[in-house]
């Protein structure tokens, strides 16, 4: 028996398993919510399947994503992640990732962790929506208007309110499968 998803995971193997494994599922992990965050940078202007096939060469180009690293990189490395046709080489999103990882921690120092901050914006538990079809999903709400605004208050760059929701979604502070989607109701 075929189950019944989200449609925009369509069949392409690595789009169903990110739908039916990761997307919806609440993420309180500062590294976790760290990779999505620079994933979710990376992907603006592109469509989502396109970091998801270079999800790995992204691992390994950025250190595993540990941001402690990537604040300290340095003009060589910039050179090198330039040159690395395994990434999204996008001069900007890549300055913009090591702006985020100084931002990011200095939003731990701030809060104790970033979770915390994040999760805040949400009083520290899902909005479970109830949309019937994906054209009830909003691109942007209030909640990610206010956290866009107050990230880039922080310095951070790429987080406009689109990318913010999409974050959002990513990390299960906002339950976004449709109600007729199996994974509805296990996140």
């Amino acid at each position: 028996m075929n189950k019944s998803r989200c449609t925009w995971s369509g069949e392409t193997p690595i789009y169903v398993n990110y739908h039916d494994t990761e997307w919806g599922v609440p993420v309180y992990d500062d590294d976790k919510l760290f990779e999505f965050l620079i994933l979710e940078t990376f992907q603006a202007g592109l469509s989502w399947i396109t970091v998801l096939r270079k999800r790995e060469n992204f691992r390994q180009a950025f250190d595993n994503f540990d941001y402690k690293k990537i604040a300290k990189y340095d003009n060589t490395k910039f050179d090198e992640l330039i040159l690395n046709a395994g990434i999204i080489r996008n001069k900007l999103k890549i300055k913009a990732t090591i702006s985020n990882a100084i931002a990011f921690m200095e939003v731990r120092k701030e809060f104790g962790s970033f979770s915390k901050y994040i999760w805040a914006f949400v009083d520290g538990k899902p909005i479970n929506n109830k949309w019937k079809t994906l054209d009830e999903i909003p691109a942007t709400t209030e909640i990610s208007d206010k956290l866009s605004k107050d990230l880039k208050k922080r310095g951070f760059k790429f987080v406009g309110s689109t990318v913010i929701y999409a974050h959002m979604q990513a990390t299960g502070m906002v339950n976004d499968h449709i109600t007729s989607c199996f994974r509805y109701d296990e996140v």
